[in-house]
């Protein structure tokens, strides 16, 4: 049985009174990109530290490929590539000279396979443009980049990035999915993030945490399957609904969450919110021809990220 890339188990951290981290287990195969997501002070960058070894957990364990990060750091961090929130670098320093400092302090000795290091980066995360540049005088964007490629430099297993697409705009914000999608084949990357779009992009499972406790761990299109009323059916009627056959139908349909909305003056939208087991597609549309109501399209609408999410954190 291949070992996990990860696997933490409970663990746990606390600054004072304050219970930044709860008891939490995360685990990463080769191959996934896993999201983890959480509303800003959930506990992620704590998280992240943790993982990668900058902050030693109050309990819990880490292996780091079947290796005991606590007892056994080097040879565990060095399956690790990390970029912190802001992907901090030494900004006089240009983009060459920072990638190929970085790679010998991550251990590449050989002059031929450092050069051949810096030449993939170089042409992998698309620095051609920037290689002679101060860090300094780079868009946010090349800045991220040069992150992604101190974190690639030594070919690590695992991948964690804090907030890789923080602040870019939306041509760069494809362009680093883009990369992460394409280095993620033989790795394992943990993605933290509070933007559902990223989730949706890249990731193949999602973990969402909220006040340092894990809430969800699951692939993203499954987050939702244990929500109550996590579905809404619509019903389009041919008909011009008045505010008394309105009330009528909702009286009827005895649903909890009825929207009936007029889309102009020959039609209506009927929306019944409800889980959709309980959602009786042929008594709705037995019940609504009894007010002599033409429908003309029924079907089921599975709420979005954003609002599935929504719900995990506000509920627990």
């Amino acid at each position: 049985m291949t070992a996990k890339l990860i696997d933490a188990r409970n663990l746990k951290k606390s600054f004072g009174d304050f219970v930044a981290v709860d008891k939490i287990d995360l685990t990463v195969n080769r191959g996934e990109v896993v999201g983890f997501l959480g509303p800003n002070g959930a506990g992620k960058s704590t998280t992240m530290k943790m993982l990668t070894g900058f902050l030693e957990p109050d309990s819990g364990k880490i292996l780091i490929n079947n290796i005991d990060l606590k007892s056994h750091p080097l040879p565990a961090k060095q399956l690790i590539g990390y970029l912190p929130e802001g992907a901090p670098s030494y900004s006089d320093m240009i983009v060459s000279d920072f990638l190929s400092f970085v790679g010998k302090m991550r251990g590449i000795s050989d002059k031929i396979l450092l050069k051949n290091r810096l030449e993939e980066m170089a042409n992998q995360i698309n620095l051609k443009d920037v290689w002679d540049s101060p860090i300094e005088t780079l868009s946010k964007g090349f800045k991220r980049r040069v992150g992604i490629a101190q974190a690639l430099i030594h070919d690590p297993d695992i991948l964690i990035l804090d907030e890789p697409t923080d602040g870019l705009d939306p041509n760069q914000k494809h362009e680093m999915r883009n990369l992460i999608k394409n280095i993620s084949k033989n790795k394992g990357i943990v993605i933290s993030t509070h933007i559902l779009e990223e989730v949706e992009a890249v990731c193949s499972r999602a973990i969402i945490i909220a006040n340092g406790k894990l809430l969800a761990n699951e692939k993203p299109n499954n987050l939702g399957n244990n929500l109550e009323n996590k579905n809404v059916l619509c019903v389009i009627v041919s008909s011009k609904l008045n505010s008394l056959i309105s009330k009528k139908i909702k009286a009827d349909l005895n649903y909890k969450n009825i929207e009936i909305k007029s889309e102009n003056i020959s039609s209506a939208k009927i929306l019944i919110e409800g889980d959709e087991k309980n959602l009786d597609l042929n008594k709705i549309l037995t019940k609504l021809k009894k007010h002599k109501l033409n429908v003309v399209e029924a079907f089921f609408i599975k709420p979005g990220l954003d609002e599935i999410f929504r719900k995990i954190t506000q509920s627990k």
